[in-house]
């Protein structure tokens, strides 16, 4: 059987851009391999979060999301991540209230940002996403006091990004009287 000119030159260019197999020691050392020599995201728990703390969080959430013109659903949990305060403010979307709980309750029960499973899943780390109650996007903070654990807070309307930015805007008010 005869072939084209162009089927030949097809299989030329796309065993080109394929290259050789890969072999077994031209392979990178698996990441996931590494063993660190302290427990990572070891905070204490501390006593949850009383409620006119995670009003006040949710004040400072709104204040500088209608500075920045965002509609946002914000959440704050204890550190059993259970839900102590939340609220939705006129327009933000509907989906996003679930979301904003779910994203604090992940801060609290993981003692970690939910940035940290974005950045897993986007390293290639897909086990994570077989863990119950993880959030892989960012706008999900864990509360730490004292350099203890009270809670977690979360929100969510806008994109991730713009959810963490008031989120952390909450939190630089949570020392301040």
């Amino acid at each position: 059987m005869r072939r084209s000119m162009s089927a030949v030159c097809a299989a030329i260019l796309i065993a080109a851009a394929l290259g050789p197999p890969a072999r077994a020691d031209d392979q990178k050392p698996n990441p996931l391999d590494n063993v660190p020599d302290k427990m990572p995201f070891d905070i204490p728990y501390g006593a949850p979060i009383a409620l006119d703390q995670a009003t006040a969080l949710i004040e400072a959430a709104i204040a500088e999301a209608k500075r920045r013109d965002w509609k946002m659903n914000v959440a704050v949990v204890d550190s059993g991540a259970n839900l102590v305060a939340f609220q939705r403010m006129d327009g933000a979307q509907i989906a996003s209230v679930a979301i904003a709980e779910h994203k604090a309750r992940a801060a609290a029960k993981f003692r970690r940002e939910t940035k940290a499973f974005e950045a897993a899943v986007q390293g290639g780390n897909l086990a994570v996403l077989t863990v119950d109650d993880v959030m892989a996007v960012r706008g999900g903070l864990p509360l730490v006091v004292d350099g203890k654990l009270i809670g977690g807070i979360g929100c969510s309307g806008g994109t991730s990004s713009q959810d963490e930015v008031v989120c952390k805007a909450a939190i630089a008010t949570l020392g301040a009287k």
